[in-house]
């Protein structure tokens, strides 16, 4: 990029700026939501609230396929290079 396109392109840096924090945000949230450590820690919540009758069978079921669910995905991301 040249001196024009540099002087041309200063106007679009802030916007360059919130982009770049908005991907930030978005790959920090992406790591910790399929982060297998907080899913195992989710599972066995669910487990305990199982035990404890806070939740029914039905319920406890369907949290645990949503949470396999994203430690498989977690995986598969991790796998192809992804956050």
């Amino acid at each position: 990029m040249g001196l024009l396109g540099a002087l041309f392109g200063l106007p679009l840096a802030p916007v360059r700026g919130v982009a770049w924090i908005a991907d930030q945000v978005l790959q920090e949230a992406e790591r910790e939501y399929y982060d297998p450590s907080a899913i195992r820690r989710q599972l066995e919540e669910v487990a305990q609230a199982r035990e404890r009758g806070e939740i029914d069978d039905t319920e406890a079921d369907a949290l645990e396929q949503a949470l396999v669910a994203r430690l498989v995905e977690g995986r598969r991301r991790k796998r192809q290079g992804g956050p």
